[in-house]
Order: structure tokens, then C-alpha cells, then sequence
């Protein structure tokens, strides 16, 4: 089985740097790093949308976290890409516009490992089939764990 890809984006090389070497501690993937909207849709070009999950900034320059999910979104193949927003403050416009365009989840910076790691792992791990253990799941996300 080949190992997820997971495209990290930020503007800041410490947090790109950060969570990379967080997650490459427990999570076996293939990492990518983009510094920007811009170089997130190039990387998303070269690899022909062979991206399993992008951890997207949305607080950069140029082109923020939302306009490069806009982009991202638009495009046929990539539209199903799983997305995390990492976000030090989101406000409601911000939320609702994420939801809109189908974020898969936030990762409030400052961030700690295992929050990090658990919220990838849960977007790069295939779905499971058995309704009591999706029941069991649901159970563990309202209580917050």
C-alpha cells in the first residue's frame, strides 16, 4: 500500500518546519512543503492533484487559505482533496466560508502533537465500514476525544 501524501502550507517556515517534523514522528507519509497559496497550487500541478491531504495556512500573503481552497475546489480533479486549516483566529465569515468550500477540519495554532497528529490520522485513514464502530466514533467526537 502506497503511503498517503500530505501537502503541508504555510507562509512561516518555523510552522512548516514544525509540523512536518511533529508529524513525520508518527504518521509514515510522503511529505510535501509549499510556502505559499501559490506554490501549494504549483506542487498540486506538478503532481497532477496526487495529494491525499493539504494542511493549508490560511493566514498568508498573496493568496490566503481560502482563496487557494477556491482554487483547489474549481479544479475537477482536486476538488476531493481532504483539507485542514490550520488557523491561529477564524472568524465566523472565515468559517463559513471554509465550510462552504468543504474544509475537513481545523487545527487552532498554537498546536500541540498529538492534536496535530490525531486530526491527520483521522483524515488519512480509510473510512470504516461497520456502523458500530462509526457509532462508537460519533460518540468519542461529541465528547470531544
Amino acid at each position: 500500500m502506497a503511503k498517503p501524501v500530505i501537502l503541508i502550507v504555510d507562509d512561516d517556515v518555523m510552522n512548516l518546519t514544525m509540523a512536518q517534523m511533529i508529524l513525520e514522528m508518527k504518521v509514515q507519509a510522503e511529505y510535501l512543503t509549499a510556502d505559499s497559496g501559490q506554490a501549494c497550487i504549483n506542487v498540486l500541478n506538478q503532481r497532477q492533484g496526487k495529494v491525499d491531504l493539504i494542511l493549508l495556512d490560511i493566514a498568508m500573503p498573496g493568496m490566503d487559505g481560502i482563496q487557494t481552497l477556491t482554487r483547489i475546489r474549481q479544479h475537477p480533479e482536486w476538488k476531493n482533496i481532504h483539507v485542514i486549516f490550520l488557523t491561529a483566529a477564524a472568524d465566523k465569515n472565515t468559517i463559513v466560508r471554509a465550510a462552504q468550500l468543504k474544509v475537513k477540519d481545523y487545527v487552532k495554532k498554537p498546536f500541540t502533537p498529538d492534536e496535530l497528529i490525531s486530526r491527520v490520522e483521522k483524515h488519512i485513514t480509510p473510512d470504516i465500514d461497520d456502523p458500530e464502530i462509526q457509532n462508537i466514533f460519533k460518540q468519542l467526537d461529541s465528547l470531544g476525544l
